[in-house]
């Protein structure tokens, strides 16, 4: 794998020699929402064009487990290990069961549809967050019939442990890709339309304060601001031009993982923590880094 080494700090991340870059799948149609399933020890994500979620297992393979899926983007965990669903083209959010039944958690906001739920994580309060564009509403077949936008905004939701859907941020154009600092006192949001990661200070309440812009992506090859996701040193690692970039909690471009195809999200992974899983339109990918991810419940 290629490594745009821009700054000191990034080798500690990826150690004195290039990192391999393993293929772990190949042929998706719109790969996306990485995560690591530390309870089965496996790998999951999402086909959205392909309406599917992959289950990956170490040594032993892939398969589809789950099709239809409502065209589904995003997943996470809830602390009770219950994989959560950012439905992109069903406009819910949504959790399988541990007895494989799938359950609609959340559809409106002050009795209007959401736009097309994207990515989604939680917080250790039991709080899930996600960003809500339009992007599903605009890709033909997506969403089904109702192409409707029936909310003023594209912005940042959550669902509180009581069942109570906020708006919590506002002023986005397009958001899509979000996540903690490890302490949770930040909430990163990138925005693909604008190329830049914003940060806003979470306070006690889960509720967020004003935006400050964090860092702007630069490149000119394809690729945007998309999935993102933070290492256990709240380094902020966010899909963009030319592959994977790495920043610190300054905002300062550490260096860059160039990844062939166009990358659509990333997620910690193994046992350690310190495998990198990487969705492509097409592929997915694993490289090894010496710094770890912060774990997923």
């Amino acid at each position: 794998m290629d490594i745009d080494m821009k700054a000191p700090g990034v080798d500690e991340i990826v150690g004195d020699a290039n990192p391999p870059l393993d293929v772990i799948k190949t042929g998706l149609v719109f790969g996306e929402g990485p995560v690591w399933d530390r309870r089965k020890r496996r790998f999951l994500w999402t086909e959205i064009i392909g309406d599917a979620i992959w289950e990956y297992t170490p040594g032993v393979g892939s398969r589809r487990i789950v099709h239809p899926t409502g065209h589904g983007n995003g997943l996470t965990f809830d602390l009770e290990g219950r994989l959560l669903v950012a439905g992109w083209g069903a406009r819910t959010i949504w959790r399988i069961e541990h007895d494989g039944t799938m359950v609609t958690i959340a559809s409106h906001y002050q009795g209007k549809k959401f736009n097309s739920p994207n990515d989604i994580v939680v917080r250790s309060d039991g709080t899930i967050y996600w960003t809500d564009s339009a992007g599903g509403t605009v890709i033909p077949g997506m969403v089904g019939e109702d192409l409707q936008r029936y909310l003023d905004v594209q912005g940042v939701f959550c669902l509180t442990p009581k069942g109570e859907v906020h708006l919590v941020i506002a002023d986005c154009t397009y958001p899509n890709g979000l996540a903690f600092s490890t302490d949770e006192k930040i909430l990163y949001v990138n925005d693909s339309r604008l190329g830049i990661i914003r940060a806003f200070d979470v306070a006690p309440d889960g509720s967020c304060g004003p935006g400050r812009l964090f860092h702007k992506l630069a490149g000119s090859e394809g690729g945007v601001a998309d999935g993102m996701k933070v290492d256990q040193k709240d380094n902020v690692y966010c899909t963009g031009p030319g592959g994977i970039h790495i920043i610190d909690k300054s905002g300062r471009l550490l260096g860059r993982l160039r990844i062939p195809g166009h990358c659509t999200n990333l997620a910690w992974g193994d046992d350690d923590w310190r495998s990198l899983y990487i969705t492509t339109f097409h592929d997915v990918v694993r490289t090894r880094l010496q710094v770890p991810g912060v774990p997923v419940w």
